[in-house]
Parts: C-alpha cells; sequence; structure tokens
C-alpha cells in the first residue's frame, strides 16, 4: 500500500493544508464536502502538489517536515503563491 503526503490550496482564504492519506483523491474529495474543520471554510479546495512513499512512517515524518518552517520554506520555493 503507498501513502502520500499531499498540499492543497484555497484561492478562497489564501492558506494551504498539508495532509497524509492513503488515497488523496478521495481525501481532497473530503475536503471539498466539508467534512474537516479546517479546511471547510477554504472550499474549493485544489491539489498543488503530492509525493508518494511506501510506508505510513515515511509520510508522516514528510508530513511533519513540511509543516516545518523549513519545510514551508521548501514548499514556497516549489510552489509559488
Amino acid at each position: 500500500m503507498s501513502y502520500y503526503v499531499y498540499v492543497i490550496w484555497s484561492e478562497k482564504i489564501r492558506k494551504r493544508y498539508i495532509g497524509c492519506a492513503s488515497d488523496f483523491k478521495k481525501r481532497l474529495g473530503e475536503h471539498n464536502k466539508g467534512k474537516q474543520r479546517f479546511t471547510r471554510g477554504g472550499i474549493p479546495w485544489e491539489l498543488i502538489y503530492v509525493e508518494s512513499f511506501e510506508c505510513l512512517k515515511d509520510a508522516r515524518k514528510r508530513e511533519s517536515y513540511l509543516k516545518s518552517r523549513s519545510g514551508r520554506r521548501y514548499l514556497d520555493s516549489k510552489i509559488p503563491k
């Protein structure tokens, strides 16, 4: 089974959200249906970045990094706002 770290963007609130899931397409649908409290106010969300991992532990580690200050800088360099 593969795991994914994904980054979604809301133009409405001008914020990105970083998450981890085994099915990122399904998860994006859940975000856009308002099933998550944080992402409910930003609908519609757009997938802007995704990485694949073979184990959940590695995906969670990468998710934590991307949420850190240096990880946010990395995303800023890869995905201009």
